[in-house]
């Protein structure tokens, strides 16, 4: 079972968070997700377990446990469905009016109206 868990103090490492859930299993992997530039936990991570009922179990026990001065969000992952990945081009749909030029609304402010 893939695990999300949030609300991470910047300052817990990996093998802090294995640890954690260790003590409810076997753990396959463990990821704390990182800003690209400045290399900075994001505050929220992902924990894999191969045993359902073990991840169930640190799930219900981990989740608003305080975590050096911070109540952790944990809960089951669910994958997002392929479709609903951002783009940076998401804006782009079919009725692309565009921001200058030919704008025939009544945005005119001279004593042009309708602008023909």
């Amino acid at each position: 079972m893939n695990i999300f868990v949030g609300s991470l103090p910047f300052s817990i490492e990996e093998a802090d968070l294995r640890e954690s859930f260790e003590a409810y299993g076997a753990v396959d992997s463990v990821k704390i997700i990182t800003d690209k530039f400045t290399g900075r936990s994001k505050g929220f991570g992902f924990v894999e377990m191969p045993n359902d009922a073990e991840a169930q179990k640190a799930i219900d026990e981990l989740n608003g446990a305080v975590v050096s001065g911070r109540a952790i969000v944990v809960n089951k992952s669910e994958p997002k469905p392929e479709g609903e990945r951002r783009s940076f081009n998401n804006n782009r749909g079919g009725d692309s009016r565009g921001g200058y030029g030919n704008n025939r609304g009544g945005n005119d402010r001279g004593g042009n109206r309708g602008g023909y």
